[in-house]
């Protein structure tokens, strides 16, 4: 099934058999200088493969493990040092919203706002995001089965707004664990949505490490190959320089390397698939 064209900017749209589309970034701004920094790095990764790149930071992780963990700078200064990513180089722009209230000020900024998983079924969230005009990303929870994802759809297209799309970002599996269920894909698809994977935020054990989640960043690879044969139209990944040194997600965030490998793999599964 061909799934809807979701636009991203004037240049860039994904979905209805157009090339996938990267979202890549750090998990959350660490600091202007940083953020740059990897906005440089992702450009010239685009550059040098020509593909369609999204840059992604959080400005706030309001659903960290601990209450002592890191959150980022906060909405106001984040969303300017996000405009400062795009005067620098020319990238969209995606972040994440917690509150209704948020929406039209991250809208002013970004090209797409996405949902966090665990609030992936608030309704006033959701159409105030969807209400902004932009595309809006609604990561699908992991207590949520494929087939539910058309209620959040359906949300976005009540709000006026059919440029939404669902992120696959693996399920509950017992206690600090996720798997990814590749009949997600074909099963989101058949609702007309183009399907973004997760790669990274998959790769994460809950709580795995007590006050922060572990992870298993070694299948980061083999799944979004998987992914890319069943389906997927997007790839999201966090990437860091120094995952070590990431003030969040450190277990699961990939350096800029194994991200271009990503990217190369599924550029070639897709090349050898028929069109989607």
């Amino acid at each position: 099934m061909t799934t809807r064209s979701i636009r991203i900017t004037d240049d860039i749209s994904f979905g209805a058999g157009h090339p996938p589309l990267f979202i890549a970034g750090p998990c959350v701004i660490e600091s202007r200088d940083h953020a740059l920094r990897m906005a440089r790095t992702l450009l010239k990764l685009r550059d040098e493969l020509k593909i369609n790149l999204v840059f992604k930071s959080s400005f706030d992780k309001a659903n960290r493990s601990s209450i002592e963990s890191f959150r980022g700078p906060g909405l106001e200064a984040g969303l300017e040092i996000l405009r400062a990513v795009r005067e620098e180089t020319g990238l969209p722009l995606l972040s994440d919203i917690h509150e209704w209230q948020q929406a039209e000020r991250a809208g002013a900024v970004l090209d797409i706002i996405q949902i966090p998983a665990f609030l992936c079924r608030q309704t006033d969230l959701i159409a105030a995001a969807a209400r902004t005009g932009k595309a809006v990303g609604v990561k699908k929870g992991q207590f949520l089965s494929p087939e539910e994802t058309k209620n959040i759809l359906d949300k976005g297209k009540e709000a006026g707004n059919d440029n939404v799309f669902i992120t696959e970002r693996g399920s509950s599996f017992g206690y600090q664990n996720l798997v990814v269920d590749m009949r997600a894909f074909p099963i989101i698809r058949e609702l007309g949505s183009p399907v973004v994977y997760d790669i990274t935020h998959s790769m994460q054990k809950p709580g795995g490490e007590g006050k922060q989640t572990a992870g298993t960043p070694q299948f980061a690879r083999p799944l979004a190959r998987a992914a890319a044969a069943a389906g997927a139209e997007g790839f999201f990944m966090e990437v860091h320089d120094n995952p070590p040194a990431a003030l969040s997600d450190r277990t699961t965030q990939i350096r800029p390397e194994a991200a271009r490998a990503i990217i190369e793999d599924v550029l070639a599964i897709r090349a050898a698939l028929p069109p989607l």
